[in-house]
């Protein structure tokens, strides 16, 4: 398989469907008066954009299943390559006119059981037109063609910290808000952007130090993680494991910093 074509490919519909929803946002009037109707706009967004994604993706990779937000395809369990899209990541964001929302593609090979790899990862924040990129053998991780690589912040008083708040699931809400008030005492500062694929992004390319979140779907997290691998940082869940990408939390980081936030995050999380 050539990954560095295949991630081409990737890259192209990324930037065609980052297209139709920035010109098809535009359209839209202001949400003030039409909240239900620019929600269901937003939907059929949504769909489309997987749509597409998920046609292109199919004839580069007929062989290919697809964990996908819009459950436009999905997969048997069988098979070796999984496509893991969001077609757009940010949705609250777009609906409301800010311009913090990105597209999601990752491409994860299933070795059997538990097992398994990234093989490629595109993250493109399409207000902005910055395409993050990489794919398995790349010497690192990129942004519009430019190397990047995780920031060299050596302590959480020196860092700047991105999270995301919990829509559905508050079952751990006052641990999280211990930690966030820590976080807040402890850091430079916090950051909740609204898209947990942007956030990954910017710590892949040192715009900021650390990342954590739960309440995470593989589709919100599989492009951004592999890129901070790719980028030279650290991703686990929570407990500092490897259920990441399925265990629906995660915290990255450079490795410098990392250790600290992952333990100091674990002992909050850990209370009752």
């Amino acid at each position: 398989m050539d990954l560095q074509s295949l991630t081409q490919s990737v890259i192209a519909i990324a930037t065609e469907v980052g297209d139709y929803l920035r010109e098809e946002r535009l359209k839209l009037s202001s949400v003030s008066s039409h909240a239900k109707g620019i929600h269901d706009y937003v939907t059929a967004f949504d769909k489309e954009s997987e749509r597409r994604i998920v046609a292109t993706l199919k004839a580069a990779l007929p062989e290919s299943g697809f964990i996908a937000e819009e459950g436009t395809a999905t997969h048997s369990g069988s098979e070796r390559y999984l496509w893991i899209v969001d077609p757009l990541d940010g949705t609250t964001n777009f609906i409301h006119g800010l311009r913090t929302t990105a597209i999601s593609i990752a491409l994860y090979e299933n070795l059997g059981g538990a097992q398994g790899r990234m093989l490629l990862g595109v993250v493109y924040e399409f207000w902005a037109r910055e395409c993050f990129y990489s794919y398995a053998g790349a010497q690192g991780a990129f942004l519009n063609g430019q190397p990047i690589h995780v920031s060299q912040a050596a302590t959480t008083e020196e860092s700047l910290i991105a999270t995301g708040f919990p829509y559905t699931d508050f079952s751990r809400l006052d641990q999280y808000m211990d930690f966030l008030k820590w976080t807040m005492r402890h850091t430079h500062g916090v950051r909740r952007i609204g898209s947990a694929a942007a956030d990954l992004a910017y710590v892949a390319c040192g715009r900021v130090d650390g990342f954590y979140e739960y309440s995470l779907k593989p589709y919100d997290v599989a492009a951004g993680a592999f890129l901070i691998q790719q980028a030279g940082g650290l991703v686990s869940d929570f407990g500092g494991g490897v259920n990441w990408l399925f265990g629906g939390e995660i915290v990255a980081a450079n490795p410098i910093l990392f250790p600290s936030l992952q333990n100091t995050l674990a002992d909050f999380l850990s209370k009752v």
